[in-house]
């Protein structure tokens, strides 16, 4: 974690992740494309995503989320940032010459190898079945359907852990305390994914979000009563509902937005546990 000096007011207690570590490259030219910006708009033009617009330029890194190349080892050539994600990613250069960019592991060093198989030694990095890996390994970017590549698990300083093998399935516990079923012939890379410092990373001023791409969002209660449903009122008022909105006239707090037909429900043993409003 780097911190700063506060020479000014947004840098006194402003930290970020610190990049030391990485390798001072540019990115790799044939694993870069250009996506563009949408600001939140849908193919109308129309804002469907509010509080989003500008932000600096970025390429997307074309990371392999699955196993494109089964028993063939890998030398990590560098590490580097991604603008597109919290965690970092490492380049790597396979035996038959070919490269590519994998979500990099905690602990993962320029150099190191790395191999992707139905069976592999259990070194951070490594990717496997979830079948043949030994229970209360910590694991990340798991697939939900086999050979779909991972969807789960990939976020900075994120990490599963089994907890059983039964029949077809494998019983992990996600970060989030939930505990799950996923098909035990699916990948999944061994270790934790790199960059846990992030969650404590601190903006330390309006202009950090901007070039993010986050716009100022205004609070309800700030608003006219034609504009929201907290809006109006002599001074700072509270929002007189007996629960807080959005715009739209719908709840804000406290409600389920999942889908109760969602196929994977039946995959969940034990939900997460409901955080306690301070």
């Amino acid at each position: 974690m780097k911190k700063y000096k506060p020479t000014t007011p947004s840098r006194r207690g402003m930290t970020s992740s610190d990049f030391s570590a990485l390798t001072k490259k540019k990115p790799e030219k044939k694993l870069v494309r250009v996506i563009k910006k949408k600001a939140g708009r849908a193919s109308n033009g129309r804002i469907t995503v509010r509080h989003k617009g500008g932000g600096n330029k970025r390429l997307y890194r074309m990371v392999n989320f699955g196993q494109a190349y089964l028993d063939i080892p890998a030398k990590v050539i560098a590490l580097e940032y991604d603008p597109y994600r919290t965690a970092f990613i490492a380049l790597l250069e396979y035996d038959n010459k070919k490269k590519g960019y994998l979500l990099a592991p905690k602990g993962l060093r320029v150099g190191d190898e790395v191999i992707a198989g139905e069976k592999t030694p259990i070194v951070s990095g490594n990717r496997m079945k979830l079948e043949n890996i030994p229970v209360g390994t910590m694991i990340y970017n798991v697939e939900i359907e086999p050979e779909r590549g991972g969807k789960l698990i990939r976020s900075a300083g994120t990490a599963a852990q089994i907890m059983a093998q039964e029949d077809k399935y494998t019983l992990l516990r996600m970060p989030s305390g939930e505990t799950r079923k996923v098909l035990a012939r699916c990948f999944a890379s061994i270790g934790e994914v790199s960059n846990p410092e992030h969650r404590f990373v601190k903006k330390g001023k309006a202009g950090k979000s901007r070039w993010l791409g986050k716009r100022p969002s205004v609070r309800g209660s700030a608003m006219a009563v034609v504009d929201h449903p907290h809006g109006g009122g002599e001074g700072k008022t509270s929002i007189g509902l007996k629960y807080p909105k959005t715009p739209w006239g719908k709840h804000a707090l406290g409600v389920r937005t999942r889908n109760k037909k969602k196929w994977t429900n039946k995959l969940i043993v034990k939900r997460r546990k409901k955080k306690k409003r301070k």
